[in-house]
């Protein structure tokens, strides 16, 4: 309540802005987001379609944090990150200091401030009441590293002292890197295996530019290098290189292999030319934007310019195929989902970005049938409703009678979601136990899988999330391995001295 001497609004009875702390200003500070390039320009190509805080505008977004004693931001962030923490040294300022807050829980919260769906995370649960509307983490997250990068705070990995145990990683992807950085800050020798040719995995081939730039996952691959981190990349681990031979060069052996196998569709038609993976169609297109030759993208199977486009699915994949699709020239975009817009998976800021770019969402529908020749031409959809909730609280959809209708389609892609491979088997190692999903079993506590110093960690293991997810299953997989190596080197020390 303010004092009598203290200035107050008039018309509201508000303490005026002048009088308040540092913080709590969402009192009077009105919540804003970074500005969006303009639809007809963003649309042109696939730069970030967000222009990022300038340091008075993070300031001042940062200032309207409530600083809650219980922070829900916090506690549903997968990682932990102290966000009232750097929050508040952020309105002050100090942004070094914001910096090292946000690292020490986070290995890349560059990246996370860009693509992590904070509408269903920390912003979600931000308990600053509706019509005040939450406070921008994300962007602010997002300008504390990128100020970071350009005053040189980021600090190269240089390790305390070395140790003479290594550690074999298999995937470059977000768990994979995180579990090297914190390896690599303990000293261990750290070597990643990856399939494919450049560093980063669905972080550079799965996800658009115009949600993260390519450049920003080069920096930190560019970082992780300089820090001792050796990557092996076109590795072909359970072939070329056999699983054993990578037991044996190593102490301990991490899997952070991601999962890559479409989920399929079937129905009358679905093996005609033209219904294509999600996965291969970004791939494609993000490899072109890399400079490579792509073949499949010059003849036109995975290349959208001039087609009717039909994405079916309701995820983040699914979102970035559509704007994707729409960058590429498509002659139309349209995206098939069997439920409404407030059950779809993906994130809603998504959604909107996409429908400001033109693409048409077809809620409560399923594809039927796929017609054509030997090419898809159309595809015909049954329209849906929703039913009665299950235990889980999850209603079901349950089919129109006589809803059927027809969609022009040159090309459907499909975002139906991923599955694991069948590891077991592309390893040689029978031994190597899954779950009923097909994800890796592995102990909860330890991160280790049925052989002895092999460690599983990320999608491979809890099946498709997100990348915060990874991250933090690649930190807590890197401190379980750490516990490990210790407790072999402090007994091979005892039966030394014996």
């Amino acid at each position: 309540m303010a004092s009598s001497n203290e200035p107050v609004n008039s018309a509201t009875g508000a303490q005026a802005p002048s009088a308040l702390p540092k913080m709590q200003r969402f009192i009077v500070q009105p919540q804003q987001t970074p500005a969006k390039r303009a639809v007809n320009e963003r649309a042109a190509d696939f730069d970030e379609i967000y222009r990022g805080f300038d340091a008075k505008a993070a300031a001042t977004q940062a200032s309207r944090c409530g600083q809650c004693g219980i922070p829900f931001c916090q506690i549903h962030c997968p990682l932990g990150n102290n966000i009232p923490d750097w929050l508040k040294l952020s309105a002050e300022g100090r942004l070094e200091e914001a910096y090292e807050i946000s690292a020490a829980t986070n290995t890349f919260p560059e990246i996370c401030g860009r693509i992590c769906p904070q509408d269903r995370l920390c912003e979600g649960n931000c308990v600053i009441e509706k019509g005040f509307e939450s406070v921008t983490i994300g962007a602010i997250e997002r300008h504390i590293t990128e100020t970071a990068f350009a005053e040189g705070w980021v600090r190269p990995i240089r390790p305390k002292r070395e140790r003479a145990e290594s550690v074999g990683i298999i995937g470059a992807g977000p768990a994979g890197l995180a579990a090297a950085e914190a390896l690599r800050q303990l000293g261990y020798q750290v070597t990643v295996y990856d399939r494919h040719d450049r560093v980063g995995g669905l972080l550079i081939y799965g996800i658009p530019g115009f949600k993260l730039e390519k450049s920003v996952v080069e920096r930190r691959t560019a970082w992780l290098i300089d820090g001792g981190i050796k990557f092996q990349l076109s590795a072909d681990i359970g072939g070329a290189t056999p699983f054993a031979e990578l037991r044996a060069r190593h102490h301990a052996v991490l899997i952070a292999t991601g999962v890559y196998k479409p989920r399929d569709i079937g129905g009358p038609g679905s093996g005609l030319a033209g219904i294509v993976p999600a996965l291969d169609y970004l791939i494609a297109s993000n490899r072109k934007g890399l400079g490579d030759d792509v073949p499949e993208f010059e003849s036109g199977a995975l290349n959208a310019a001039g087609k009717h486009v039909v994405v079916v699915g309701g995820g983040d994949t699914a979102m970035d195929c559509v704007r994707t699709a729409v960058r590429q020239n498509a002659a139309s975009v349209t995206c098939l989902y069997r439920r409404d817009r407030a059950n779809m998976p993906g994130s809603l800021r998504e959604v909107t970005n996409a429908e400001d770019e033109g693409v048409e969402f077809r809620w409560l529908a399923a594809p039927e049938a796929f017609l054509g020749d030997r090419q898809v031409t159309a595809l015909r959809a049954q329209r849906m409703r929703l039913g009665l909730a299950d235990a889980s609280g999850r209603q079901a959809i349950e089919p129109i009678d006589g809803g059927s209708f027809t969609l022009d389609a040159d090309l459907v892609i499909k975002a139906l979601g991923f599955d694991p491979e069948d590891l077991p088997d592309a390893f040689g190692q029978p031994g190597l136990t899954v779950t009923r999903w097909g994800t890796l079993s592995i102990n909860p506590t330890s991160f280790e899988t049925a052989l002895p110093g092999v460690y599983a960690a990320g999608d491979i293991v809890r099946g498709a999330s997100l990348v915060v997810w990874a991250i933090k299953d690649g930190r807590d997989a890197a401190a379980s391995i750490h516990r490990r190596l210790q407790a072999q080197a402090v007994s091979s020390m005892a039966t030394a001295a014996e």
